[in-house]
């Protein structure tokens, strides 16, 4: 009796140990996990935004944390495209995200040289999230990237490769006639002698679902950022 009383408090000992070392290891590790989360975010704010990495010296935490806030500003603006006064990104929450949304703006020299906005929705077997930049002009595309998907490694997965991306560069999202139509990845290759070639990107071989919900996603997330464009294009001062 005695001995079953002290393995029963033995166990009990060490499974409260076991466990709080369990729940200290989680709590430290998603920290961790935060905190790359912040700078894989705020890395691919830069590469849209056309800050150059170098394959063979990849940036440092440091690094990305410097150049985000030297040559970064965030705004938040309203539905109509106005700049809400006093926000941050940092201060939209699932509460108020449905009527405040995110813009970074590149700084160089005193000048806006580029706005990036989040993008985000379904491909084909997960939601994918990115950013996608545009130039000053609230129409051009200046770069476009992923910072995370489940999509299918060697399909759907090459969406965040340079390969990919790097189509988007100069596409144009409204038409000449002024309407938002954004920019489309195709079923195959563009067709350059089309009239909407400069609104069309090549598809991935074997992700054409995939391709399909960025068309639609992308389209989506630039129609709550129109307005904003729109004051942009007009060359209105934030």
């Amino acid at each position: 009796m005695q001995s079953n009383s002290y393995t029963l408090f033995f166990t009990a000992i060490v499974t409260i140990v076991l466990g709080f070392l369990l729940s200290l290891a989680a709590t430290s590790l998603k920290e961790r996990q935060d905190l790359n989360e912040r700078i894989d975010i705020r890395k691919n704010i830069l590469r849209a935004l056309e800050f150059e990495e170098d394959p063979e010296q990849p940036w440092s935490v440091n690094e990305v944390q410097e150049m985000f806030t030297n040559s970064i500003r965030g705004i938040v603006i309203n539905p109509d495209g106005s700049s809400a006064d006093g926000m941050y990104p940092e201060d939209i929450t699932d509460k108020n995200k449905d009527r405040y949304f995110p813009v970074f703006l590149k700084i160089a020299d005193g000048s806006i040289e580029g706005y990036a906005v989040p993008i985000s929705g379904k491909g084909l077997w997960s939601t994918l999230f990115g950013y996608l930049a545009i130039h000053p002009d609230g129409n051009t595309v200046k770069g476009i990237t992923f910072y995370k998907h489940g999509e299918t490694p060697g399909l759907g997965g090459e969406v965040d490769k340079k390969w990919f991306t790097d189509n988007f560069k100069g596409k144009s999202l409204f038409s000449p006639d002024g309407k938002l139509v954004s920019v489309a990845v195709m079923r195959g290759l563009v067709d350059e002698t089309s009239e909407n070639a400069n609104h069309q990107v090549d598809g991935i071989s074997g992700a054409t679902m995939t391709g399909k919900g960025i068309t639609n996603f992308l389209l989506s997330d630039l129609k709550i950022y129109e307005p904003f464009l729109r004051r942009v294009a007009s060359g209105e001062t934030l």
